[in-house]
């Protein structure tokens, strides 16, 4: 078992260490990352300052004192990285205090096990942690903030149920499963209603969701769900127990109907456009006139004697003088025209589409590669210091074999963005389907069949002439 002291009983014994060895030691170049973890050195700020402040020529210090190796760095590599900046280019030694280790070739292979020691009791120490969460999540036991609802009365002790706080939720499920609202209808709902998240503000589309997808409101607890980062795991790492005492706020029927839908809108890409609700109807925008290629516009017509409305669709240019071709369509006529084409394309084993170029897919790409020129560089860096005599062969092939292995997860990153094309031309069929089966379903609301139509059609060219379309699709 590792010795751990705190911060400043470390900063009193560099102080008594730095006396005794006649070394100045001033305030303004003592460092401490209270807090953070010594794992990655991009997130220790205080950490970053020293190295930076290190690299001015000449450097403000000589020789950088730390209470043990593993407060400098508990990544054997960053160590060994930073460690060897700091002494063979600025001139600046890295000492523990406790840890003696001489100079020469014995001092660094001990210097090199002791780093090894550290990174091996820093993983040891997660597992661990790890384990006796998971143990504890596996008995049921809460281990987190509590969700919108709930709240935690005595630590240790399952979230109580809060009845004023828990209305919006019940609302939530119940408007989204009975009504087929969407989430950014139910956010606005909620708003309108005056009530608010955990945190005291308004609710949005994804928050909604998030609601409707946690597992507490049935009477169950998800644990190990996000990654540190933010984003979610995947689902064969999330613990899912049902715990009896907790008490659910809706029925595991509701929210389980709530996730059934969510299932299927997840079977759509939904693309960037103007928010549904100011649309008028699903199709609004994709019909396009066979003469001048201009929107169908859309008009709402009541009939008072029966009280209906009907929605029409007209070529804009048509309407505006532009075009001399009328292509007036109700919707009662072109909507089983478009569901019928959907089916029949549905069956077929291939189907026409166009690539686009997901924009955020297409930057990381050209980041990753970016990346992999830069390790081409720094491996020519490496070779001339070896070369030069900066580093030792030892030296050279730790360097050497970080940079490969940086590699190698970059080339795997840049596969997994890249998608042949023949997967892509088998998925098309399926994806339409999945379409198909949301704008045919009369559960499903005008929203869910805008985002489900638009995810893979770029336009439908309809033909007065014949009252027949043509549907162009797309992947991305």
């Amino acid at each position: 078992m590792q010795e751990e002291l705190s911060p400043d009983a470390q900063k009193r014994l560099l102080g008594e260490y730095a006396k005794r060895n006649g070394m100045i030691l001033s305030n303004e170049f003592i460092f401490m990352d209270k807090g953070i973890s010594g794992k990655k050195a991009e997130k220790r700020p205080d950490f970053m300052k020293m190295i930076s402040m290190a690299k001015q020529k000449p450097a403000p210090f000589d020789v950088i004192l730390v209470w043990k190796f593993s407060r400098f760095a508990r990544n054997q590599e960053e160590s060994i990285v930073y460690k060897n900046l700091l002494r063979n280019k600025c001139k600046v030694d890295v000492v523990s205090i406790t840890e003696q280790t001489g100079d020469g070739m014995f001092g660094k292979l001990i210097e090199r096990i002791i780093e090894w020691m550290d990174e091996f009791y820093s993983i040891r120490l997660g597992e661990d942690v790890t384990r006796g969460m998971v143990e504890n999540a596996m008995r049921g036991n809460f281990q987190s903030s509590p969700a919108l609802g709930y709240q935690v009365v005595r630590k240790g002790e399952l979230p109580k149920k809060v009845p004023e706080e828990s209305m919006p939720v019940e609302i939530a499920f119940k408007k989204f499963v009975y009504s087929s609202m969407g989430f950014l209808e139910i956010a606005r709902h909620l708003n309108s209603l005056g009530y608010r998240t955990k945190k005291g503000k308004l609710f949005e589309a994804r928050g909604v969701k998030y609601i409707l997808m946690n597992p507490i409101y049935k009477g169950w607890l998800r644990w190990n769900y996000r990654n540190p980062d933010g984003t979610k795991k995947s689902k064969d790492d999330w613990i899912i127990v049902k715990v009896p005492k907790l008490e659910p706020t809706v029925s595991e029927e509701l929210w389980d109907a709530a996730n059934e839908r969510i299932q299927l809108m997840s079977k759509i890409i939904v693309k960037k456009s103007k928010p549904s609700s100011v649309k008028r109807h699903w199709l609004s925008g994709l019909i396009k006139c066979s003469a001048c290629g201009r929107s169908l516009s859309t008009s709402v017509h009541t009939d008072k004697r029966y009280g209906r409305t009907y929605i029409n669709f007209q070529c804009y240019g048509y309407l505006k003088g532009k075009c001399s071709i009328s292509h007036q369509v109700s919707e009662k006529k072109i909507v089983p025209i478009v569901l019928s084409m959907l089916k029949e394309d549905s069956l077929k084993k291939e189907v026409p589409f166009e690539i686009l170029t997901d924009t955020k897919s297409s930057d990381e790409i050209s980041i990753i590669k970016m990346q992999l020129d830069k390790i081409e560089l720094k491996e020519l860096r490496i070779k001339e210091a070896y070369r030069n005599g900066i580093d030792t062969l030892d030296e050279y092939r730790e360097n050497k074999n970080i940079l490969s292995r940086e590699r190698s997860s970059l080339q795997d990153k840049l596969e997994s963005l890249s998608v042949p094309e023949e997967e892509i031309k088998a998925d098309m069929p399926n994806r339409i389907k999945s379409v198909y089966d949301i704008v045919s379903s009369e559960s499903t609301t005008k929203d869910e069949k805008y985002a489900a139509i638009n995810s893979i059609v770029k336009k439908i060219i309809y033909r007065k002439s014949d009252g027949e379309i043509d549907i162009y699709y797309y992947y991305s």
